[in-house]
């Protein structure tokens, strides 16, 4: 089957696509509003980072169940305009100095609840408009979008900062989950609510258990956790090692950041070739993603070409990653399970952030952030070596 030939399928790209250039927006956006016009620290950049993947730690489970039993382009939509109505109420709140570092914890803790029920749904969305042999190739085409989102976002984040201001440029990424509500709910697709189950506590359990009790599944989620946790840390300290280390300016450090979404974009291009074997693939292309924070552990002051460098092999290593593992995961598991295995994974790889954010940023003020950033590529090896020794390289 063709991609282009399912008008389900392009209206969901377009979707995800105009969704994630407007996230890619926020993410850098809020970092710079936090360290520039709240004077916070990398410790608060992480306590926010934090807040916006809590409820995955405190909800998903139960999300996962309940987004089972209900028809899910509702629930993309609605949570779709939500997200967009809670990042309006940043430059609200911030034109007349009403924000601060709790209030955007507040924010940013809403705003993730709506992630959480939103991402159940999506996941689980994409195999009841394809069939299972056409999911790899999907599921690239998403990660390829999410990619370009990642190349040009930050650069864009940059210059809207630059020119209206950290707060402005948020509406920017309002305005996206408009267009994708809009988008969404023009789909054509069967979308029945699932028939009457059992107790809501027996269904996570048997999420819980599909995730943890596959063989193939079990390593890799907890190898993931793993990967996730020492993420979390680069993503927390690195706009302030860009903007108070490296002395690089709001432009150019998205411009830095810009150079991961080039190599997400060439990685995704590639992953279907390189995950004919996700045992080998998925592990391998971590150890790239821990040479690249270690590339960017070493750049000197004013490094941009360096930092860059580090950002595009980090880029790369997700790019060609991500969509053979997200396959894998789909391909495996029945519909009646997607959203309990999609949550059951991103409720612990979100609780993983949820630690990984506030330590990474913790570390980085009580040791440096160079140090941080060699204890994110160090985790990050130990995740793929594990992986690599575990049932899951005969995947």
């Amino acid at each position: 089957m063709r991609l282009r030939d399912s008008r389900g399928f392009r209206l969901f790209w377009a979707a995800s696509t105009v969704s994630g250039f407007g996230s890619q927006i926020t993410m850098f956006a809020v970092a710079v509003l936090i360290v520039t016009t709240l004077d916070g620290t990398p410790a608060d950049v992480g306590l926010v980072n934090s807040a916006r993947w809590l409820p995955y730690l405190l909800f998903g489970l139960v999300v996962g169940a309940l987004a089972d039993r209900v028809r899910r382009r509702p629930l993309l939509v609605g949570t779709d305009l939500a997200r967009a109505a809670l990042l309006c109420a940043v430059p609200l709140l911030a034109w007349p100095d009403q924000l601060s570092v709790p209030v955007l914890i507040v924010i940013m803790a809403v705003f993730g609840l709506a992630s959480l029920v939103n991402d159940a749904a999506h996941q689980s969305f994409l195999p009841r408009l394809l069939p299972r042999d056409a999911l790899p190739r999907a599921n690239a085409r998403l990660e390829q979008s999410s990619a370009a989102a990642e190349t040009s976002g930050p650069a864009m984040a940059g210059g809207l900062v630059s020119w209206l201001g950290a707060p402005a440029a948020v509406l920017v990424d309002a305005a996206s989950y408009l267009v994708s509500a809009v988008l969404t709910a023009r789909i054509p697709i069967e979308d029945p609510p699932a028939p009457a189950r059992g107790p809501l506590r027996q269904e996570i359990r048997e999420g819980v258990g599909w995730v943890y009790g596959h063989r193939m599944l079990r390593p890799l989620a907890l190898s993931t956790h793993g990967w996730t946790l020492f993420a979390a840390v680069l993503g927390a300290v690195y706009v302030p090692y860009a903007l108070l280390e490296l002395g690089l300016s709001p432009l150019e450090s998205g411009l830095t950041l810009a150079a991961a979404g080039v190599g997400g974009l060439l990685g995704s291009g590639l992953s279907e070739r390189w995950g004919r074997r996700p045992g080998i693939a998925v592990p391998a292309a971590w150890l790239l993603d821990a040479v690249g924070i270690a590339v960017i552990a070493v750049t000197p002051v004013h490094g941009l070409v360096v930092a860059g460098a580090g950002q595009f092999l980090n880029g790369l290593g997700l790019g060609l990653s991500s969509p053979v593992e997200l396959s894998y995961r789909q391909a495996a598991t029945p519909d009646r399970l997607q959203a309990r295995m999609n949550a059951t994974m991103r409720s612990f790889n979100r609780a993983a952030v949820v630690i990984g954010a506030p330590v990474g940023g913790l570390i980085a003020d009580a040791v440096g952030i160079r140090f941080a950033l060699w204890v994110a590529a160090a985790g990050l090896t130990t995740a793929a070596l594990a992986l690599l020794s575990s049932p899951f390289r005969h995947a």
